[in-house]
């Protein structure tokens, strides 16, 4: 009979630790979902990969991706998924404007604008020369990354004009390198 006594009491003490041992874990359990709802419809870390957005951005660079963000404006650093790639480009060109580059110039509807690259480094180009459109079609934006030699973008064929539905979000938040921490314009 003590025995079985013994045997029952070792077996509620088990059990009582194995029930400890879980509750102990509901706060990790919490925790990894509220991180994997946050990363998957709110905010991510994005890496710079290569040179197309020099000397603004750096390759390496992690910045803060804003998934709820759907409104983009002129210069906004976006990123967007082209043939199964991320890439980071700044807005130029939104939906039903015309744009037009010439002689180191950006001209958005035939006014001339200020451009976020100050540098003549910016062939000339026209949308309707690229791509046979006057304006930008609704829901299409016009890309170019800030190092203009060196980027592939809206004005590559390749790249073409970016679809509302293919941005991911804007970038605002440069987290490293921690020398260059802060917000991007």
């Amino acid at each position: 009979m003590e025995k079985k006594k013994k045997d029952v009491i070792e077996e509620i003490e088990t059990s009582d630790r194995v029930a400890r041992f879980f509750k102990s874990l509901v706060p990790y359990v919490v925790i990894i979902f509220v991180v994997a709802i946050i990363r998957t419809f709110f905010v991510t870390p994005v890496r710079v990969n290569g040179s197309s957005m020099d000397p603004y951005l750096k390759d390496g660079e992690i910045l803060i991706l804003n998934k709820t963000d759907r409104s983009y404006d002129r210069f906004d650093i976006i990123v967007t998924k082209v043939n199964g790639t991320s890439l980071i480009k700044r807005v130029i060109g939104l939906p039903g404007e015309n744009i037009e580059y010439k002689d180191c110039k950006l001209y958005i509807n035939n006014v001339e604008q200020k451009d976020f690259v100050e540098e003549c480094i910016t062939e000339d180009f026209s949308l309707e020369e690229l791509y046979d459109y006057v304006v930008l079609p609704e829901n299409y934006y016009f890309v170019m990354g800030d190092n203009r030699k060196g980027s592939s973008d809206s004005r590559d064929i390749r790249i073409g004009l970016i679809e509302k539905s293919q941005i991911e979000g804007t970038v605002a938040i440069r987290i490293t390198p921690f020398k260059r921490f802060g917000l991007l314009k």
